[in-house]
């Protein structure tokens, strides 16, 4: 752990909280040199944790410095700059650590991008949906959608976030395009 405290004014804070994404939440210490199991929040796990890399706390105010990483059986362990014995590895348990968002190609999008836009049946300008309200990775991504007309206790639907069934996401207009098979939506018939 190196730089920042909880006393660091909010304008001197050395990123800006808005732009930070949900990396890791730091788990069990791991042996007696400090180093703590994680539970990932990215894709890209190799690039989050190389040497060097910098992690911060949710109001950016504390930065975290990766020391080492390794995996071992779908699991990843971290060993952070200042945290050098099993007492302050488990003092750091159930915290959570975020990375600056990076340049992302044209079809790629952060979650919290995605979140919040309205979802519409088959064109920008086709029938309201419902509205994003969570993104969710389990096998693969899911769209769970606030539906604008619930029907019967549906209140929400989940879609598969693929390019098949979301074929457009306008970021800048508060859109995406769903173009569902009959019956994954509630309400929303096939032929419409």
């Amino acid at each position: 752990m190196s730089g920042g405290s909880s006393n660091t004014d909010p304008q001197e804070l050395p990123v800006d909280e808005a732009e930070l994404l949900r990396v890791c939440r730091i788990g069990r210490a791991q042996g007696l040199k400090g180093e703590v199991s994680v539970r990932l929040f990215t894709d890209e796990p190799e690039e989050r944790f190389e040497p060097g890399a910098v992690l911060f706390s949710r109001d950016g105010s504390t930065e975290y410095v990766v020391q080492r990483a390794r995996a071992f059986k779908d699991r990843w362990y971290l060993k952070l700059e200042g945290v050098d014995d099993r007492t302050a590895a488990e003092a750091l348990n159930g915290t959570e650590l975020y990375g600056e968002a990076w340049e992302l190609d044209d079809d790629e999008f952060y979650p919290k991008d995605i979140v919040g836009l309205e979802a519409r049946l088959r064109t920008a300008d086709g029938p309201v949906i419902g509205t994003v309200v969570d993104m969710t990775d389990n096998a693969q991504w899911l769209l769970k959608i606030r539906l604008a007309h619930p029907v019967g206790d549906e209140r929400t639907a989940l879609v598969p976030f693929v390019e098949a069934l979301v074929p457009q996401v306008d970021l800048d207009g508060g859109v995406l395009v769903i173009d569902p098979p009959g019956g994954l939506i509630p309400g929303v018939d096939r032929t419409l």
